[in-house]
């Protein structure tokens, strides 16, 4: 489903074909963390034609772009798409699909980068507002954390912004609709790898060893309790075991068997509990079988966490454009993560969803049958048009 809007700005829905050429182009040709060079390269080429001041080769293959408003300085703000793709073949035998094969963009930053482009170009037609938009496109969301190269690489340094915002499509909500608040949008992003250690033996004859798949077992089983009995009902915590290995026959018992996941989190004295809970039970579950158990845990991404006052001026914006009736302004925050929280660490900001239309045909995110849905487009394009114009007169 589709909802009207009266509110979309005229050139958006002008342009929007070839807002959606680009979007088929950057879907065709997609590039996964830190390789977005034929991107990256399409991207700087036409901010260039639309007149803006280009920087290359921010985290490698980040592209940064600045517009001054004709009426001279003020505030200044930072809008931020993704650019990066995922290691997945795709599925959607669409004329435009990847030519990159095992790489695709399912995750929809083609369609964050077109929306972005759009709204470039569309300012720079007639930047009659008082003040400076950076337009920031950051390789490398999607696990390596290009936002936080971003920004140990001096990005607010070079771009002082007074705030900064990001935006995700959002499968599942009615294009037309929004979703922001205050707070919580998105959770932290751990990883971690336990290594059980045993002593391998002949399977038949499992005494004379140490087994490290029962013990792993029993490890894997024991992780839920971390949050089930640690962490209160009314907070939320995620502990996923994705990957457990170990042997490589029917008829030894291996030396060691190895489990790695994820943890999820929003509040950081949970994830800190979540983090020495999971070595010592892990430690002391694989000590019950005789075994050893070596932790490795690294935090990856922090929680995204929206600042009141600029998720206010996002909301205001979005009215603007869709109407208050169509703004979720008190959505369930996602357990899954973003990059944009080490932005948003240094810099007040929001990060918004924009709805992408129904699921059908599992076009889920991270799904290989996913399409970005381009009839969102003018409604992002215009969404970011609205945005600055209300920060900066703000």
């Amino acid at each position: 489903m589709t909802v009207t809007s009266p509110a979309l700005h005229p050139r958006a829905t002008e342009l929007v074909d070839e807002f959606i050429a680009w979007r088929h182009h950057l879907h065709a040709h997609p590039e996964t963390a830190f390789e977005e060079n034929l991107t990256s390269a399409f991207v700087a080429d036409k901010l260039k034609s639309f007149g803006l001041d280009v920087t290359r080769g921010i985290a490698r293959t980040g592209v940064v772009a600045t517009l001054h408003g004709k009426k001279g300085s003020g505030k200044r703000i930072g809008l931020r798409a993704d650019m990066d793709a995922l290691d997945i073949h795709e599925t959607t035998n669409l004329p435009y699909a990847s030519k990159h094969p095992g790489k695709m963009h399912a995750c929809g930053h083609d369609g964050h980068m077109a929306m972005l482009l759009g709204a470039a170009k569309i300012l720079a037609e007639n930047p009659d507002f008082t003040g400076t938009v950076d337009f920031i496109f950051q390789p490398a969301e999607e696990n390596e954390g290009g936002g936080r190269e971003m920004v140990n690489e001096g990005l607010f340094d070079r771009y002082p912004c007074d705030a900064v915002y990001g935006m995700h499509n959002w499968p599942g909500r009615d294009v037309g609709t929004m979703a922001m608040k205050p707070g919580p949008m998105m959770a932290s992003y751990d990883v971690f790898e336990i290594v059980v250690e045993g002593k391998g033996c002949h399977a038949a004859m499992p005494h004379l060893g140490r087994d490290p798949i029962t013990a792993a077992g029993q490890v894997l089983l024991a992780l839920q309790t971390i949050v089930a009995r640690n962490v209160n009902p009314l907070q939320s915590a995620v502990i996923s075991p994705t990957q457990i290995f170990g042997g490589d026959t029917w008829n030894v018992i291996p030396d060691t068997a190895t489990i790695r996941g994820t943890v999820r989190t929003f509040d950081p004295a949970i994830q800190d509990m979540i983090e020495k809970r999971l070595a010592t039970v892990a430690k002391s579950t694989a000590n019950a079988f005789d075994c050893q158990a070596r932790v490795s845990y690294q935090r990856r991404y922090p929680a995204t966490i929206n600042s009141e006052a600029q998720t206010g001026i996002a909301q205001a914006a979005a009215a603007k454009v869709i109407g208050l009736q169509n703004i979720d302004t008190n959505p369930e925050p996602s357990m899954a993560s973003e990059d944009f929280a080490f932005m948003l660490k240094t810099k007040p900001g929001s990060y918004v969803w924009l709805g992408n239309g129904p699921t059908d045909g599992n076009c889920l995110l991270h799904n290989a049958a996913y399409n970005f849905n381009d009839d969102a487009i003018p409604y992002g394009v215009t969404f970011w048009i609205a945005l600055t114009e209300e920060y900066l007169s703000a």
